[in-house]
């Protein structure tokens, strides 16, 4: 059994009589104390962010003080160790202190020693553990900007999102389009979380026969049905301290979602077959591209197990609406595949920008991926274009005249900068340094219209 974190001292004496004695003091002190009449196996019971320290004998029967120092800082160097020793004990004591003991008291020692050298222990363990916090909460963020590529408000806030989720113990639901990276999502909560020790568990349920889907999930126990041998751990069972991804929720039956709900309220699985109830110390993150709401209006998914996953729904926002994060992600990608074959980096010309910027990305962040993986090997940068895009695909060929290629490219400039928010007509034709009139007649010929703009204003001036 793991040492509760309220306990601030753990004690530990082989004299039951001292013991008592040092735990009496600690006590009146205000301070939260464990006593312990040997020490073996305590470095176990100890997790590696425990707010406490250790103050223990030296000469003990079993396991004595200095193997203790040794198996406890082999864990956390900087867990402060206090030693109690005697008289004939200092040069042991000396030695101790040169293998990172923080201090020693020899018999016999006033109380005002003991609480003196604890107090001090303690407030230098909330130092260590607060830069600790500091430093991971840096490299956290550090990890989620190389994840979830982006600048644009939506990523900005999304990244907030998981960094407050990750801490919590709450299930998650993931709204995301195909393509959109919802995975990878998960993974950032599970890894930024207190369970990224556990096993990250993730399943397709959409990927899952109807036949086999519940023995996948629950497990079996041998008999179970026809073909059943032998017991089979779920994926429940398996990702028993972690956490589990269960994306394309919205294909599981509605008898597997009943069974999903139970497990949810009560942190139990049954396995096929079994009568035993097993409990389990699991996140949830489940993710789904459609609305379930809808579908539970529709009686596709059931409304309890709706109302019970949206408690904290993340939604990542698609490509098309992040603006220039497709340009970095594109970059990002495409150095990445540059590197992974050897190849020489390349740069992306005006127009090339200007059509990543005007495309729809139907396939989210995966369609942009295969596209730039493409780049990085030297192919065309060809991208589908769509009926309510009008400008997406205009780059997508160097055939024609010149003067064809010209126009292409002048309409995929100005509808790229349609996408940037711009307070009227006056502003747009300044960033493309023409005068408002031409820009007027340039809109008219293409086809575009300053409504499409992200931000307008019907005012010229």
């Amino acid at each position: 059994m793991s040492i509760d974190n309220q306990i601030q001292v753990v004690l530990i004496d082989d004299d039951p009589h001292l013991r008592q004695a040092l735990c009496q003091t600690l006590d009146l002190a205000g301070l939260k104390v464990l006593t312990l009449g040997e020490a073996t196996g305590l470095t176990a019971r100890l997790s590696r962010d425990w707010p406490g320290v250790v103050v223990s004998d030296i000469r003990m029967p079993g396991m004595d003080g200095l193997e203790l120092l040794a198996e406890l800082h082999g864990q956390d160097p900087e867990l402060p160790v206090l030693l109690i020793t005697g008289h004939g004990d200092v040069p042991l004591a000396v030695q101790a202190m040169r293998a990172g003991a923080y201090d020693f008291l020899e018999k016999p020692f006033a109380s005002d020693a003991l609480l003196d050298s604890v107090r001090r222990a303690l407030a230098l363990r909330r130092l260590v553990l607060d830069n600790r916090s500091l430093r991971l909460a840096l490299s956290d963020r550090q990890q989620l900007s190389t994840r979830l590529v982006g600048h644009s408000p939506q990523m900005l806030r999304l990244r907030e999102q998981i960094g407050a989720l990750a801490a919590t113990r709450a299930d998650v639901l993931i709204l995301g389009e195909t393509g959109a990276g919802k995975e990878v999502v998960a993974r950032a909560l599970h890894d930024l979380s207190s369970r990224r020790s556990g096993p990250f568990v993730a399943i397709n349920a959409g990927a899952l026969a109807e036949s086999v889907v519940e023995s996948e999930l629950f497990g079996h126990e041998p008999g179970a049905f026809t073909g059943a041998q032998k017991r089979r751990i779920g994926k429940f069972e398996f990702a028993n301290g972690g956490t589990l991804f269960l994306d394309e929720i919205e294909s599981m039956s509605l008898d597997v979602q009943v069974k999903l709900l139970r497990l949810l309220q009560e942190r139990v699985v049954e396995r096929l077959g079994g009568n035993q109830l097993i409990p389990l110390d699991i996140r949830i993150i489940a993710a789904t591209k459609e609305d379930l709401r809808q579908a539970a209006d529709q009686g596709r998914f059931r409304a309890d197990l709706y109302y019970r996953l949206n408690v904290a729904p993340l939604r990542i926002p698609p490509l098309r609406e992040r603006g220039e994060d497709a340009l970095m992600l594109f970059q990002h990608f495409a150095d990445e595949a540059s590197s992974r074959h050897g190849l020489p980096l390349h740069e992306l010309q005006p127009g090339q920008r200007a059509l990543l910027l005007r495309h729809n990305w139907p396939g989210n962040v995966r369609e942009l991926q295969n596209a730039a993986e493409r780049f990085a090997l030297g192919l065309e940068l060809a991208l589908d274009a769509t009926a309510d895009n009008p400008a997406a695909g205009v780059l997508t060929s160097t055939t024609g005249g010149l003067s064809d290629q010209v126009e292409q490219f002048e309409k995929s400039l100005i509808a790229a900068e349609l996408t940037r928010p711009h307070s009227s007509v006056r502003s747009l034709a300044e960033a493309l340094g023409i005068p408002r009139k031409t820009l007027h007649d340039k809109l008219r010929k293409h086809g575009l219209n300053f409504a499409d703009s992200a931000s307008h204003s019907t005012d010229d001036e």
